[in-house]
């Protein structure tokens, strides 16, 4: 290692053990080095009697077209075989992938086939969204266990055929982007590596955007393998995050919800500093009382925590539904401040 790769190095190190933050490679990616995503249409082969019905006509059609190939002409309504299905190839082609490389690929019935098991991917090219071939896949298929029949895998079923030019060695100036758009994030990302590298070397353009100029002395190879060590004090904005479809509610144990009065069918939220008026009233925790004759939930004390409420309408019967309804009537009246997805 050089001797300014090796100063360099020793910064970050003596940086780190005043601070206790995020690596930048773990918050940032460098843009011009990314995936990108293949796709092509193909048959699959040797299925016991549960491919695509003759009915199924581009299947049929793929199958007369593949024959022509080999010197055998015969008519798409002539074919009645149901051990061949039509299916769509997948795959992610990584940055700086060389020719022969391996890829593992996805592939998924779209005709009405009964199941894939046990078929034989033929030699199927795969194209990104330039329109040109990256790679070519063959092989046979592994169902795994998800108990779907109608898509498979093969690992390392994919060849790279060609590559996707990108010289970064040559260039004397990059891009990070944050994965998260906030201007302080930004700002500190930019003085941390000004700290270390010199100034001039990071400049924040925007609230997730930092150009970065490559030190006389390093490669770019050297200088980005660097950057990605560096560690810096990166806030992260508070999440709640709602699976629809399972119900499944992910949220930080300190988000907050401010007073506020909910009615969602007969369930009644309020979250005031008064006490609840019944007697009888169950306490959960963190100041939160369910009174199971009012059908209210009452907080009192300190703000209520998203996952408080959550536990308190579970144990009134609401279901995920209408928690999610609530929580998302919660964040729209801006009792909750904190960013609300749903996947």
């Amino acid at each position: 290692m050089r001797k300014e790769s090796l100063r360099a190095l020793i910064a970050i190190c003596l940086l780190a053990t005043f601070m206790m933050g995020q690596k930048i490679g773990d918050i940032a990616s460098i843009i011009g080095v990314r995936d990108n995503q293949l796709i092509g249409y193909g048959l699959v082969v040797g299925l016991n009697g549960s491919g695509d019905k003759s009915s199924s006509k581009f299947t049929m059609q793929s199958i007369a077209n593949m024959l022509e190939t080999m010197n055998v002409k015969v008519s798409p309504n002539d074919i009645k075989s149901k051990n061949i299905a039509a299916v769509m190839v997948t795959a992610t082609l990584p940055p700086f992938a060389k020719q022969g490389d391996k890829l593992n690929i996805t592939v998924s019935s779209i005709g009405d086939a009964k199941s894939i098991a046990g078929g034989t991917l033929l030699l199927t090219p795969l194209s990104a969204v330039d329109g040109n071939i990256y790679a070519v896949a063959q092989g046979a298929l592994s169902i795994g266990e998800s108990g779907n029949v109608l898509a498979g895998n093969v690992l390392n079923g994919a060849t790279v055929e060609r590559e996707v030019p990108y010289d970064l060695y040559n260039k004397t100036t990059a891009t990070l982007s944050l994965k998260g758009s906030d201007f302080q994030n930004a700002i500190r990302v930019q003085k941390v590596l000004n700290r270390v590298f010199g100034e001039g070397i990071a400049k924040a353009v925007d609230s997730r955007t930092i150009q970065l100029h490559k030190p006389e002395k390093l490669s770019m190879i050297e200088f980005l393998a660097l950057v990605q060590e560096v560690e810096v004090d990166y806030s992260m904005r508070e999440k709640v995050v709602i699976d629809e479809r399972s119900g499944t509610i992910i949220a930080g144990v300190g988000i907050t919800i401010e007073p506020i009065v909910i009615t969602h069918g007969d369930i009644t939220i309020k979250i005031t500093q008064e006490d609840l008026s019944d007697p009888k009233a169950t306490d959960i925790g963190d100041g939160t009382m369910i009174s199971s004759a009012q059908n209210m939930i009452s907080t009192s004390g300190k703000k209520p925590t998203v996952s408080s409420i959550v536990r308190a309408l579970q144990k009134m019967g609401a279901g995920p539904k209408s928690i999610i309804s609530i929580l998302s009537a919660m964040k729209q009246s801006g009792a909750i401040s904190a960013d609300l997805e749903i996947v």
